[in-house]
């Protein structure tokens, strides 16, 4: 798992960010900014696998960089995180920053079926890499590249 983000692969088209609680409103904003970014950009051949990457990201942000108040809508002082979105010809880089210092823990279960920890599994089977990197002074991103080529 690389700790440094990849490069564009060409020149920048376009970038959107966006900053939502750790709620259950920011989850949706999340999604739904996911799904209008995408649309806006002709990108609709990868929202659904674009739009699950950036919720399993955001809600591992949200477990371990905010426990106790995750899915508590309105909750004083919910933690932030910060989604973004870098486009070039032929990429999509997702990223999701947090304030916890601590690096993604990837673990493969034994279970398909198992309820939770497959969250980076599932980023793993959708993305062509993933990875993260330290944001001094606190916090890191968490990433995946994604290819914009429309299916075969």
């Amino acid at each position: 798992m690389p700790e440094t983000m990849p490069q564009p692969s060409g020149a920048l088209s376009a970038s959107a960010a966006l900053r939502v609680e750790c709620s259950r409103e920011g989850f949706a904003r999340a999604r739904s900014f996911t799904r209008d970014t995408l649309h806006f950009w002709s990108l609709d051949h990868r929202c659904d696998d674009t739009t699950l990457v950036i919720t399993e990201l955001a809600a591992n942000a949200a477990t371990h960089a905010a426990p106790g108040t995750a899915g508590t809508p309105g909750a004083p002082g919910a933690p932030e995180i910060r989604l973004g979105f870098l486009l070039d010809p032929t990429h999509l880089l997702v990223t999701v920053s947090d304030l916890d210092d601590h690096p993604p823990v990837y673990a493969p279960t034994g279970s398909a079926l198992e309820e939770h920890g497959r969250g980076l599994c599932i980023v793993a089977a959708l993305a062509e890499e993933w990875g993260w990197t330290p944001c001094p002074p606190a916090g890191k991103t968490v990433w995946a590249r994604l290819s914009t080529c429309p299916p075969i």
